[in-house]
């Protein structure tokens, strides 16, 4: 029998609740680490990669795609094969050519940079991506859609034309990276915290040989923070190969602390990949390069948020946003009339009318945790409204169909939580 501590842990697993609430699968012919999401995790997929592409796009980045596959040179040329090659998937061989399923993007992104010669006007130059990803992970460090072998990182590269101007974007990075976490509910020190991840000078197997970039940058990152007013930890050891970096860790309901997003600073790629840009004066000068994931891999922050929310979403991610309950039978009819109101509005709906008590119906949409219920009975027929009841609120509204639109879209507008 389960401690009241454990009871209390399961209730937020996103493992137990994935299947509780129907979000995804991992099925073993498919394979281990390879999630398979159900329309209704799908939807929250789509909610959450709307979200972040439409407010980078407001912020001034550009979306692009990229292929999910490249000849091995590319990365060899970036260095992440050397350094990475333990958890990349083997190279597949084509017409005499080896190709790599792509564990990053950033090689692709900076070939992107480099097809044709570029200006100080463009920069800085924000580069982004939804891309899916793979990393061989090893079977013993799978878990749920915390880690996995394949996944879709909200990634980005922004060229910058100076140091100052690279220092810059870093800091708007993280105020991106704090809207988001203010739009999900999630509080400074209570769900995540930032970490200064550090290189270590003697460790040239795994961090880029260069001594004086290194102590700049981390002074750097460290002088960012400390002037935004940002408590944070330090971490040797726990930088890129190619710069050090300000993760933003959180944990998971067993304790396990993991990084949710991250913002690299990188000082090698730039040498490696020639990205330059012509300055004013019309001469060749060396670009400065961020990395940064504004919303991390979709696949860990919805398993953040499943365990955050124990599953019963705000309105505007949840999968069944209201459900639509008759009493009777003789009540279908005119239920039916407001699901297709509220669909065609672009709400989520789905019409509970099966063949069993009201009581028992209610119970079924409050264990699914939809946001909301609309009850349909003769009063509601003969009146043309619905009775509204909430989640989390015990009182009920009445009102029309109309207006019931009105509110959830305003609500879904403001991502109200």
């Amino acid at each position: 029998m389960n401690t009241p501590d454990e009871q209390k842990r399961d209730e937020r697993d996103h493992k137990i609740l994935g299947r509780k609430l129907d979000l995804y699968y991992i099925d073993e012919t498919v394979g281990k680490g390879l999630p398979l999401f159900t329309p209704k995790g799908a939807t929250i997929r789509r909610e959450l990669e709307r979200f972040i592409v439409d407010e980078e796009i407001r912020r001034g980045y550009l979306h692009v795609y990229t292929p999910d596959i490249a000849k091995l040179e590319l990365y060899i040329k970036s260095g992440h094969y050397p350094h990475y090659k333990d958890s990349m998937y083997a190279p597949i061989e084509i017409d005499d050519e080896k190709f790599m399923l792509r564990p990053m993007t950033c090689p692709h992104h900076f070939q992107l940079y480099l097809s044709r010669p570029r200006s100080y006007r463009e920069l800085p130059m924000r580069i982004a991506e939804i891309a899916r990803l793979y990393r061989y992970e090893q079977s013993g460090e799978l878990m749920g859609l915390q880690r996995v072998r394949t996944f879709c990182l909200a990634d980005a590269h922004i060229i910058c034309a100076s140091e100052e101007e690279a220092i810059a974007e870093i800091g708007k990075a993280l105020d991106l990276i704090e809207y988001v976490t203010k739009t999900f509910g999630l509080v400074y020190g209570e769900h995540y915290h930032y970490r200064l991840s550090l290189g270590d000078r003697a460790n040239t197997e795994k961090y880029y040989k260069n001594d004086a970039a290194w102590e700049k940058s981390e002074m750097l990152l460290r002088e960012l923070l400390t002037k935004r007013g940002s408590a944070f930890g330090e971490a040797r050891n726990e930088a890129a190969f190619y710069g050090p970096k300000i993760d933003i860790q959180m944990k998971n309901v067993n304790g396990k602390e993991d990084t949710a997003f991250t913002v690299q600073y990188d000082f090698c790629m730039p040498d490696r990949f020639d990205l330059s840009y012509i300055g004013s004066d019309g001469s060749k000068k060396r670009a400065f390069v961020v990395h940064r994931s504004s919303i991390g891999a979709i696949e860990r922050i919805m398993a953040f948020l499943i365990e955050h929310y124990a599953g019963a979403f705000p309105l505007w991610l949840s999968p069944v946003q209201i459900a639509i309950l008759p009493v009777s039978d003789k009540h279908k009819a005119y239920a039916e009339e407001v699901r297709k109101k509220l669909h065609e509005s672009g709400i989520r709906t789905e019409l509970y009318g099966e063949n069993e008590t009201l009581g028992k119906r209610i119970r079924v949409a409050k264990e699914q945790k939809i946001p909301y219920l609309a009850i349909v009975g003769d009063k509601e027929v003969e009146s043309s409204t619905i009775t509204l009841e909430s989640r989390d609120k015990k009182e009920a509204l009445q009102l029309p169909a109309e207006e019931l639109v009105k509110k959830l879209k305003k609500e879904i507008a403001e991502r109200t939580l």
